[in-house]
């Protein structure tokens, strides 16, 4: 009896991990591999397009045709234990023992993995068993999902239980590694997975880097400061920097001006509309959906306090998700510009592997970070600002006896968040002695240091100091005293984006 008990416990303990395979299976199979198995004529390939178009119901089918049989097989051992061992403790203690190993074994590990290495056996051999199975039992196991719902607080599964999101990353990142998407796609799938943890101040226009325009201010002033500074929204503020009352288009201003030249003396608060206003905790991927239900493009940060600590747009939050954005008024710089005498000016994103090519370094590389940017900041131990000098030592990866460490000197900021945009590198070299040993002199050595361009140390190279000096307009009138905070200069034609520098 016993013998037969653990035989048909072993039958569905199989039974469980072709289940199991064919979870694992079916939740990396997808239509445009089904449909590709229909057009090279594979067999079975009609039954896995069936499967792949509905994979809800059929990865649903599986989980309970996986879990109906772990369960009777743990019940069958239990039975059978209880049959052989005098006391009832020992019997559930070895039944315990016994199926905590065959499930995690047998049915977790195993089958998992072979479904995850062959996807597409695995899901067309499931697919015989699971599309007559589905047709039998019918709307069963929508109905016990249905019933988990009841149970579950709060909206529960509407359609099934689906993979966390964790489990969604790795799936990117294997079908980036089967070439099945490019590297940007599955950067930007992981993008969008991190938007809905970000918060509106990781990606706003900090205040002192905006253009800003005093309501009392005329048309013809905030039209010149908008096609001098390159911007076509500005904040039009009213007593103070954080008070502001609302956003000037140059759109508006041009419109207004063209119809009526006599206009231009008029006020700007009779041109602005009403800004919108967002607290800084606000997370990025709600506002955009309610940016772009409102359709409105830009909206004012306020801090806890009340004042404002920003602005951000549209543009500022699809950054976060498909990367830098340039138009025809960005300037795109060489990613190596050579200097002479071995120094070079390089963009921060320019990769490590380059790096060491120009200076003929064996093996430079970083576990941490990719990039000169990165290893600029890694060096520094802050985010570097511009003036900012550090040293890198390359002696364990050069194959030129003379060069000890590179200089790395961070450049003025640009683009729409005053990053970091180039990198000033400089070998640092030292003779060689009679005896192949390198002078103790001190050369290709040093302390980190963050330097201005007075040399004074901690000094913003771009002269920030959170007030910016007056953008006087040449108007025979001297108008147009409008703030420029962060020193925005912008281009002489005006940009499609938001104030700011």
């Amino acid at each position: 009896m016993n013998a037969q008990l653990i035989a048909a416990a072993v039958a569905l303990v199989g039974v469980a991990w072709l289940a199991a395979c064919a979870e694992a299976g079916l939740a990396r199979t997808t239509s445009y591999r089904a449909d590709e198995a229909v057009r090279s004529g594979r067999r079975g390939a009609a039954r896995l397009a069936a499967v792949a178009a509905d994979p809800t119901r059929y990865l649903n089918l599986a989980l309970l045709l996986r879990v109906a049989c772990e369960m009777a097989a743990g019940v069958l051992v239990t039975y059978a234990c209880v049959g052989y061992f005098s006391h009832t403790w020992e019997a559930l203690a070895v039944a315990m023992g016994v199926m905590v190993l065959v499930s995690y074994v047998a049915v977790g590990v195993s089958p998992r993995t072979i479904g995850l290495q062959h996807p597409l056996n695995t899901a067309t051999a499931a697919s015989y068993v699971l599309v007559p199975l589905a047709s039998v039992l019918g709307p069963v196991p929508q109905l016990l999902i249905l019933l988990g719902n009841a149970l579950t607080p709060g909206k529960g599964f509407r359609k099934g239980p689906f993979a966390s999101e964790a489990e969604l990353r790795a799936m990117v990142d294997l079908a980036e590694q089967e070439s099945l998407i490019e590297d940007d796609e599955r950067r930007m799938v992981h993008s969008v997975f991190q938007l809905g943890d970000t918060l509106v101040r990781e990606v706003m226009v900090p205040r002192t880097d905006l253009i800003t325009i005093e309501r009392h201010k005329t048309l013809r002033q905030a039209l010149t400061l908008a096609l001098r500074s390159g911007f076509s929204r500005i904040p039009v503020v009213g007593e103070s920097e954080d008070d502001v009352v609302g956003i000037v288009y140059l759109k508006d201003l041009a419109r207004r001006v063209h119809i009526n030249r006599g206009s231009e003396t008029e006020v700007v608060s009779t041109a602005m509309r009403p800004a919108a206003f967002v607290p800084d905790t606000k997370n990025a991927g709600d506002l955009l959906r309610e940016m772009q239900q409102d359709r409105i493009h830009v909206a004012v940060v306020v801090d806890e306090y009340g004042g404002t600590a920003g602005v951000v747009t549209i543009e500022d939050i699809l950054e976060e998700i498909v990367g830098e954005i340039t138009d025809e008024y960005d300037r795109e710089l060489p990613p190596v510009d050579d200097l002479g005498d071995g120094r070079y000016r390089v963009t921060a994103r320019l990769d490590l592997g380059d790096l060491g090519e120009l200076y003929d370094l064996v093996g430079l590389d970083d576990e941490d970070v990719e990039t000169v940017g990165g290893l600029l900041a890694k060096s520094l131990g802050r985010v570097p600002i511009s003036g900012a000098t550090t040293t890198v030592d390359v002696t364990e990866d050069r194959s030129d006896p003379t060069l000890t460490a590179l200089r790395l000197t961070a450049e003025s900021p640009a683009g729409r968040r005053n990053r970091i945009v180039t990198v000033l590198v400089e070998p640092l070299r030292t003779d060689v002695g009679p005896d192949g040993e390198e002078p103790t002199d001190g050369a290709g050595t040093g302390a980190d240091t963050d330097t201005g361009p007075g040399g004074d140390p901690g000094t913003d190279a771009a002269g920030r100091t959170g007030e910016g000096a007056a953008d006087t307009s040449d108007e025979p009138d001297g108008a147009d005293a409008s703030t420029a905070h962060g020193g925005g200069t912008g281009s002489p034609a005006a940009e499609d984006r938001t104030a700011r520098s």
